[in-house]
């Protein structure tokens, strides 16, 4: 998939998945993905997306620095 957000493009078939946090079932409208990348050059990513009545009604990437990559993962832990 390639997406981009505030002027960059990012390539998730040349990203690595850090982590990954599912709720609910695929056709679930309340279920959602949350889906942290990392680049070769140390840049993350959040990619969420979710059904009508969850908290991402809408496919989304939020850059990230790496401090609130870790946070987000200790959060998720």
């Amino acid at each position: 998939m390639k997406k981009t957000a505030k002027g960059k493009t990012y390539d998730t078939t040349e990203m690595t998945v850090v982590k990954k946090v599912t709720s609910g079932m695929f056709g679930d409208p309340t279920g959602y993905e949350e889906t942290l990348y990392v680049a070769e050059d140390g840049s993350y990513f959040l990619y969420t997306n979710g059904g009508e009545q969850s908290k991402y009604t809408a496919e989304k990437l939020t850059a990230m620095s790496k401090a609130k990559a870790a946070a987000w993962q200790k959060e998720n832990a």
